[in-house]
């Protein structure tokens, strides 16, 4: 799937809106059966509560481990949770567990509470632009910055990047694009810093690091981290949302349905394959994906993939996306 050209020292930059808001009116014309998918999952709420209490259960019985064994843990089995809950929080911030925005961030806090650091509120403002305005020029804060792209230039930084991934996502926005904290913040931070504080004092500092290293290794070089970069990184030219049907997606409240997602946005991971299912006259000539550990290969590897292959546009002034 790779482009025979080197390195790019510039994004791709797009003719025309994103795509998936025409196709989305296209299918739903086609196939407005599709609008039977759209709401919240029933089972979203018991499958958050059942991991976040298995992983804090988790967090408690290391109190004593050694740190090889906190370790081997945190990355076979603790990262895979954790994940999942990164995952639940996203889908939570398109308000698909529960009908009330309100009741979907409240369970985002709890969700994000094995995480270890407070994200949850804060990943849907962003998030939710993504969708909106995706690929535009800063305002779209999943698409690295031209820092990122001088920097990670060769096989090391690309690995170096990979292994750090999620802290560029996390503080690449702070730096490029900052939004005022309000209220809901200071609440995740807030319940953050208590459960944090519960976790030391009560078990030890163990149980803690076990938690943050659980979210560091699982974003990093892990398996699942690998839909960070095959969801929109060009590897086929044209081509800037990229589907995985895999079985990881049993674990990942099906993400890798990413096409089949930014088409609609309102159906819950559980119901994305039946899209595909519907209308699948519009996902068979797109290329997708089987593997992610792959794609972490074909990324690090491929010296003609790097931080700008991702497609990107420019907003006019009315707000709406500009055709170049």
């Amino acid at each position: 799937m790779s482009m025979s050209m080197s390195m790019r020292e510039e994004f791709w930059w797009a003719e025309g809106d994103e795509p998936h808001a025409s196709r989305r009116r296209e299918m739903l014309s086609v196939h407005p059966q599709i609008k039977e998918l759209f709401g919240p999952d029933l089972w979203a709420f018991p499958k958050i509560v059942a991991v976040v209490a298995i992983q804090l259960w988790t967090a408690a019985s290391l109190l004593d481990a050694n740190w090889f064994k906190i370790i081997i843990v945190a990355y076979f089995f603790g990262s895979f949770l954790n994940h999942n809950l990164f995952l639940a929080i996203h889908e939570l911030s398109h308000n698909l567990a529960f009908s009330t925005p309100t009741y979907n961030r409240l369970l985002g806090i709890f969700a994000n509470l094995p995480i270890g650091v407070p994200m949850s509120v804060t990943f849907q403002k962003y998030h939710l632009e993504h969708h909106r305005y995706q690929g535009v020029d800063g305002i779209d804060m999943d698409i690295p910055s031209y820092t990122e792209g001088r920097v990670v230039s060769n096989i090391f930084w690309k690995i170096v990047w990979v292994i750090l991934q999620l802290f560029f996502y996390a503080f690449r926005p702070l730096f490029l694009y900052p939004k005022p904290p309000g209220i809901w913040e200071a609440s995740n931070l807030l319940v953050q810093v208590t459960l944090d504080a519960i976790l030391v004092y009560f078990w030890s500092w163990k149980s803690f690091a076990y938690l943050i290293l659980a979210t560091f290794l699982g974003g990093g070089m892990h398996p699942m981290a690998g839909h960070f970069i095959s969801e929109h990184y060009v590897f086929q030219k044209g081509q800037e949302t990229y589907s995985y049907y895999g079985p990881l997606n049993m674990l990942t409240w099906s993400v890798g349905y990413h096409n089949e997602h930014h088409d609609f946005p309102r159906i819950p991971g559980s119901k994305l394959h039946k899209v595909r299912k519907i209308a699948p006259e519009f996902y068979e000539g797109l290329s997708y994906y089987k593997s992610w550990s792959q794609v972490i290969y074909m990324y690090i590897m491929d010296q003609t993939v790097g931080p700008f292959s991702r497609m990107k546009r420019k907003l006019q002034s009315n707000g709406r996306e500009k055709k170049n």
